[in-house]
């Protein structure tokens, strides 16, 4: 049997976090999340664009992870689920980290700011990356209200922004794409 879709338990603009808690669709935790979801589905996009094999495949594991965020961050922290949640591991930080630092081997080095553009997948890499940086803000916002999020969820998004900058210039430099540098106007 097929599973339906819609489900009409939100037609009021209400929604239950896992756990059961229902919530305003407009909640925080539920923009929060919504944010993480929308972060995945530009990597998908972004990933439509690679080329290299290794990239791609740590894409999808980031998109793996990000699922699991997406259900850290769904979850009451008050209520006993019966389900299994995934976690996040200090070795997913240092996946990203190895790679960031992988790629900046092949990079010049960075003398100025760069425009976001100069080709379609490196605009794509920087608006995930803008994204990625909204989810992070959302987050704190959460912390500042005490709602719970687990520390390694803040430290996951804020160093995935920063592979998304390097991505973006890695995959400029693997199309010789121009680095647009911003020039201020004073």
């Amino acid at each position: 049997m097929a599973m339906k879709i819609y489900t009409k338990t939100g037609d009021k603009g209400k929604t239950s976090l896992i756990g059961g808690t229902k919530v305003a669709k407009s909640h925080l935790r539920i923009e929060t999340y919504g944010t993480v979801d929308e972060l995945n589905s530009w990597l998908g996009l972004v990933n439509d664009y690679m080329e290299e094999t290794a990239v791609k495949t740590l894409i999808r594991e980031i998109q793996d992870r990000l699922f699991t965020v997406g259900a850290s961050l769904a979850t009451d922290p008050d209520k006993d689920t019966k389900m299994k949640i995934p976690d996040l591991h200090e070795a997913d930080v240092q996946v990203l980290e190895n790679s960031i630092d992988q790629m900046n081997t092949v990079l010049p080095e960075m003398k100025f700011f760069v425009l976001p553009g100069g080709h379609k997948a490196v605009s794509h890499c920087h608006i995930a990356r803008c994204v990625c940086r909204r989810a992070e803000r959302l987050c704190v916002n959460m912390q500042e209200q005490d709602m719970h999020v687990e520390p390694l969820v803040l430290q996951y998004l804020n160093r995935l922004s920063d592979y998304l900058f390097v991505l973006a210039r890695y995959v400029g430099h693997q199309l010789q794409a121009e680095e647009i540098p911003w020039r201020p106007r004073v």
